[in-house]
């Protein structure tokens, strides 16, 4: 083989490999950085919704420490928000969520609460009924900021 051919040839095969990895880690980069986010846009759409049921529930319980529930409409935007939660949350923030709204059902067809019952429930040790979905959605938030 002559020498200019090995010479032609490997600068070929050279520029190949080079161009190769250039081309692989452009794409690996690309996508990891479009991993990421799609991430935060999840994160940041389930914070939006569990902040959104939260503030909702927290409604729902006062009202429910007050009356009784003669028409199901106050607990229409509660259930829309659990359905919503069921088509992205882990199973540990849906089981929150589920157990949050049987409290709050629960409460609503019991007895309404007189000012001394509410500042006794206050001073309880399990004083916040929002607490455990609160906990499970940052665990679960948590775990999503780990994959970044």
């Amino acid at each position: 083989m002559d020498l200019t051919w090995i010479t032609a040839l490997s600068g070929v095969l050279g520029s190949l490999v080079g161009g190769s990895v250039t081309f692989a880690t452009a794409w690996v980069t690309q996508r990891t950085v479009s991993r990421r986010e799609l991430i935060r846009e999840e994160m940041h759409k389930r914070e939006t919704l569990y902040n959104e049921f939260i503030g909702e529930c927290a409604k729902r319980l006062l009202d429910a420490f007050a009356h009784h529930l003669d028409t199901p409409e106050p607990m229409l935007s509660v259930y829309a928000l659990i359905n919503r939660i069921r088509l992205t949350a882990s199973k540990p923030v849906l089981i929150e969520a589920e157990h949050l709204l049987a409290r709050i059902t629960e409460q609503y067809f019991s007895e309404p609460l007189t000012v001394e019952d509410v500042r006794r429930l206050a001073r309880s040790e399990g004083a916040d009924p929002l607490r455990a979905f609160g906990e499970a959605c940052r665990a679960e938030l948590a775990k999503l900021r780990g994959r970044l």
